[in-house]
């Protein structure tokens, strides 16, 4: 249990645990993005198809009659991939340009890091014993 407590008290796997969770209600805001808002416009723009309804009809629903079990209506819904494939572009936008924020940030840091002079190392113990020398040898 120590253990467990030490890992989940580090700092990294609390900001995974944050990302994760804005990550999940990013995908959300990009697929109502995605459904609610740019898909109806174009599918108007396309003679009013709405493409979440868009499918291959592989077998016909049946309804229930007498003395008999209903089957479902077994379909390709390819209007629903095409609204999942165009989120996925919309999120992966998304990402990429975080991540290249994130990078030219620590680039910048990067820079200015190597920029900083160092400090000039102290001298060795050799050194400083000869000038301690040189020192006593100028009083003379």
């Amino acid at each position: 249990m120590k253990e467990f407590k030490k890992f989940i008290s580090k700092g990294n796997v609390m900001d995974m645990a944050v990302g994760l969770i804005l990550a999940t209600y990013f995908g959300a805001i990009v697929k109502s993005l995605v459904n609610d808002v740019i898909m109806p416009p174009v599918g108007e723009l396309m003679g009013g198809v709405d493409f979440s309804q868009l499918k291959i009809v592989l077998k016909p629903a049946v309804a229930e009659a007498a003395n008999t079990a209903a089957s479902a209506e077994v379909a390709i819904r390819y209007g629903v991939f095409i609204n999942s494939i165009i989120t996925f572009l919309i999120v992966a936008f998304a990402v990429f340009m975080v991540v290249k924020s994130y990078n030219k940030m620590k680039e910048k840091m990067e820079k200015k890091e190597a920029a900083a002079p160092a400090a000039p190392p102290a001298p060795s113990k050799e050194e400083q014993l000869l000038a301690e020398i040189r020192d006593l040898l100028k009083k003379g």
